[in-house]
This record gives structure tokens, C-alpha cells and sequence, in this order.
């Protein structure tokens, strides 16, 4: 048994099926370049028939890294594994990732099919892409829930057809640990073949038992674990990738290990946190603002007299570097080119004066500059090309009187001035804005979040606009949080097809 566990990474694909995470092809470029640093063995980079972008991103991701193989993903469709052996054209180690449902749930009711019929169809699929390239994974969908004897009939059947991987999902998140292991124990003892493949896991946080089943898994036999930065993905998320390697790391007992940089975790965290506009909860495992804090006395006590007490990872080993240089106004272009390179951000001489200069307004209004504040600050030029821009916005607001908001909008060029009074100072601004964009759209959902605990901080808001019975989503950071919202409602507004 190998006692390498390779990490396919698929923040790009099943993390950035996210509502509101999307990202462009530039970004994805500059997560995947992050994701090469960190160590990834395989990056999944997308589903190619599905968009023009996806197909696009996949062609540029293959050109932009070297040696991680760069992964496609599709359907058991002739189709989907042409288009997807297309956009691999230009990567240096390519597989293709096909596959299938194989519950009975996916049997009768998505496919209106049979066991028989899908073994054949599953096999058909490995073997048509193996004429496109020879590293192929089979992936069975909602194996989590799939018979085990059938399992393993339909895992030896794809094997011998040719799989290098054989991806064993539990899609719905549904299985214990204790299942979970005994599946893959399981295709280890009575799949013929099975050495000739490596059993990858790939599970979903629905019940919260993501990352325990993997490690069940693994334990069991499994030598490729799919996983995601901070964990995101559909639902309730993914394995987090910074989970299981700090895991290992940590048990060194257990003999298994990684080519993850551990050091590059917290970064490439902040960065993609950053780019898809998605917090990390404070709480989270390693990567959480509080992952580290100590507020119990007893705690603080014992961490003082020795970190072990309460520690078991050094903040260092995952890229927390507690005496970073810290940046104020009197910070130049050099240092903050640094912290930004340290984050995984490489901008060219252009976009670096855009950010420095946004920098130094924003370093007049708060003491100190944080991580997260300079990575909000160098994805703010996104929204330079936007077609309506926030010009001005005063409000008025108190104790026992009514908040009145006016504020003026750059709508390609021309100005649009309008006022509001509303019940609170954010109700206003966005009844100002309705006002000059006359369409009938409806607030969905209003989260704010503070980035640390000074009152000067940078918050982060994020919405969700109705507008033609779509679902929009919108980002905005500013140190004035009725700013920021207003910047989100109208992030929504750009995305609307007017």
C-alpha cells in the first residue's frame, strides 16, 4: 500500500458551482498558478461542455501551470468527453474525469435505467475517452448510497476498460465514517484489479461528516482525496483540502503523506476567500480568524506557559506569520507589492498603482491595513468596467428620525441623481437607487462581515437581488458599511441582462 496520498483539487469546478462565486477566466488563472505553489496534485478545472467559459478556462488553466495534471470533467457522453479531450489539448498532463450515477435512486429516476445497462454505459464511456489520453477517472456518482456488492461490479468493469481512477463520491453526504470506510475497505478486498487503479474519495459536508469520511477512507485504502480550499462546493460544501492535509500532518503515525506546502495554506485561503467573495467563518478549522485565538483564561494561561498546551499546530505551518510587516499611510508601492506577492497576488506595474492608490485612501481612514483588507483592494478593479458606478451618497440618519439617503449614479457616462427616506440608513440608499434604476427587483438575502474587530474596519457585504425571476449576486467593501451595500445592490444590478 503507497503511502503517497495524491490531492485532486476542485475548487475550480465543484467550489465554484457556488451561487455567487463564479469566477473569470483571469482569476481562475491566478487560483490555479496559487494552487501549483501549494503543492495539488491533480487541479479539476472544469466541465467543458458545459459554458464557453468553462471550456476557455480549461484551454488557458493548461497552459498557465506545469506539472499538476489538469483534470476535465464529464458526463458518460461521447460528446462531453470530445469537447473536454478539446479543451486539454494544451496541458502538459491531462486526464479526463467520466462517470455515472450508479444508486438505485440515479438508476430509476435520472436515468430511467437498470444496473445492467449502466455497467455498459460506464464502461463505453472509459473507454471511449481512453482513446483521448490514457490517465481516465470514473467517478459513480452516489456511491455514498450505492449497493456495495454493485459497487464493486461496476468499479471491476471500469477498471478493466481502462481507469486509472476510480472516484467513489458520497455525493449526497449521507454516509458515517464508519460506512464510509467499510465501502472502500470493501472494493479493496473483492474488486479484481483493484490494484491497477487508485480509489480516490470525494465527499460532500451535508451532515458535517465531509472530512471524516475522507479520512475514513483513506485509512481504509484510498490514495486520492478530493478536496477544496476552505471547503467550499454545492450545499453545504466539500472535504477542505487544508483539513486533511493538516490532519496528516499532525498524526504522523498514520505514515501517509502529501506534497501539499502546509506554509502556503493560509494565503492560498485568503485568496480564494477573496476572489469567489466568500467568507470563511471565523470558526473554521486552521483557516479561521479564530482558529488560533485563545479567549478562556484558563486557555490563555496555558498557551502563555507553552503553545502545546492548546496548541497543536504552529500558526507558522500554515503560512500565519504573526510578525508580518504591518502596513500603514507611510507604506510604499515595495511593501505592499510584498504582502501581495506573500498572498499569491502578482500585479502588473498598472494594476499595482491602482491598488496603491485605493490603498493609501483606505490606510487614511483605518490604523492598520489586514490581509484581508489588501486582497478586497486588489480585486477591486473588477468593477472599473462596470456600466453603472457609484458617484456620491450622503444620508442623514438618528435616533426617533426618519434616515433620508441621496446619492448620484454614473450610468455609462451619465449622471443620474435621486433621494429617499427609508426606515434605517441602508433602506434609504437602496430606495434612492431603486428609484433611478425603475425595475422591479427584490432583495433576497443581506449578509455583513466585518473583517476583524476595529470599528474602523473594512466590512464586506453580500446580497442576493430577484430581478426577472433570477437570482443575482453582489459584493461590495467599503469602511462605510451603507457604502459597501449600496456597492453590492449595484454589483447585482450590472449582472442583470437589461
Amino acid at each position: 500500500m503507497s503511502d503517497r496520498l495524491f490531492i485532486f483539487d476542485t475548487t475550480l469546478r465543484d467550489g465554484e458551482q457556488v451561487p455567487g462565486c463564479q469566477l473569470n477566466t483571469v482569476e481562475k488563472i491566478q487560483v490555479a498558478k496559487q494552487l501549483e505553489l501549494l503543492g495539488v496534485d491533480v487541479i479539476e478545472a472544469g466541465f467543458p461542455i458545459s459554458s464557453p467559459g468553462d471550456f476557455n478556462s480549461v484551454i488557458e488553466i493548461s497552459k498557465a501551470v506545469t506539472w499538476p495534471t489538469i483534470c476535465a470533467l464529464t458526463r458518460a457522453v461521447q460528446k462531453d468527453i470530445d469537447v473536454a479531450a478539446d479543451a486539454l489539448k494544451y496541458a502538459k498532463h491531462k486526464r479526463i474525469h467520466t462517470g455515472i450515477g450508479t444508486s438505485d435512486e440515479h438508476i430509476k429516476y435520472k436515468f430511467n435505467s437498470n444496473r445492467e445497462e449502466i455497467i455498459e454505459r460506464a464502461v463505453a464511456a472509459v473507454k471511449y475517452a481512453k482513446k483521448y489520453v490514457e490517465d481516465v477517472e470514473f467517478y459513480a456518482e452516489d456511491a455514498g448510497r450505492t449497493e456495495n456488492e454493485y459497487l464493486a461490479r461496476v468499479i471491476e468493469a471500469v477498471v478493466k476498460a481502462g481507469a486509472t481512477v476510480v472516484n467513489i463520491p458520497d455525493t449526497t453526504g449521507y454516509c458515517l465514517p464508519s460506512e464510509y470506510g467499510e465501502k472502500i475497505k470493501y472494493l479493496m478486498e473483492h474488486v479484481d484489479g483493484i490494484h491497477n487503479a487508485v480509489i480516490s474519495t470525494h465527499c460532500h459536508n451535508d451532515l458535517g461528516m465531509a472530512t471524516a469520511n475522507t479520512m475514513a477512507g483513506v485509512l481504509n485504502g484510498a490514495r486520492q482525496v478530493e478536496v477544496t480550499i476552505n471547503g467550499i462546493g454545492e450545499r453545504a460544501g466539500n472535504t477542505s483540502l487544508e483539513e486533511v492535509a493538516m490532519i496528516l500532518k499532525c498524526h504522523k503515525h498514520i505514515g501517509i503523506d502529501t506534497n501539499i506546502n502546509t506554509q502556503k495554506i493560509y494565503p492560498t485561503s485568503r485568496m480564494v476567500s477573496s476572489l469567489m467573495n466568500m467568507p470563511v467563518q471565523p470558526n473554521k478549522a486552521i483557516v479561521g480568524r479564530n482558529a488560533f485565538a485563545h479567549s478562556s483564561g484558563i486557555h490563555q494561561d496555558g498557551v502563555l506557559k507553552n503553545v502545546q498546551t492548546y496548541e497543536i499546530i504552529d500558526p507558522h505551518d500554515v503560512g500565519i506569520d504573526d510578525n508580518s510587516i504591518v502596513l500603514t499611510a507611510r507604506s510604499g508601492r515595495a511593501a505592499l507589492k510584498n504582502r501581495l506577492h506573500v498572498l499569491g497576488v502578482n500585479l502588473d506595474q498598472e494594476k499595482l498603482d491602482k491598488v496603491y492608490e485605493n490603498f493609501l485612501k483606505l490606510a487614511d481612514k483605518k490604523k492598520d491595513i489586514n490581509d484581508d483588507d489588501i486582497l478586497v483592494l486588489a480585486g477591486a478593479d473588477r468593477t472599473q468596467n462596470h456600466r453603472i458606478k457609484l458617484d456620491y451618497l450622503q444620508v442623514t440618519s438618528g435616533v426617533g428620525v426618519h434616515s433620508v439617503a441621496s446619492l448620484g449614479l454614473d450610468i455609462s457616462g451619465e449622471k443620474f441623481e435621486a433621494c429617499a427616506s427609508g426606515n434605517g440608513p441602508v433602506d434609504a440608499a437602496i430606495k434612492a437607487l431603486k428609484k433611478i434604476i425603475n425595475r422591479q427587483m427584490t432583495l433576497k438575502e443581506f449578509t455583513i462581515q466585518a473583517i476583524s474587530k476595529g470599528s474602523d474596519d473594512m466590512g464586506k457585504v453580500h446580497m442576493q437581488v430577484e430581478y426577472d425571476n433570477h437570482i443575482y449576486y453582489g459584493f461590495g467593501a467599503n469602511t462605510d458599511i451603507i457604502a459597501a451595500s449600496v456597492e453590492a445592490y449595484i454589483d447585482c444590478i450590472n449582472k442583470f441582462k437589461l
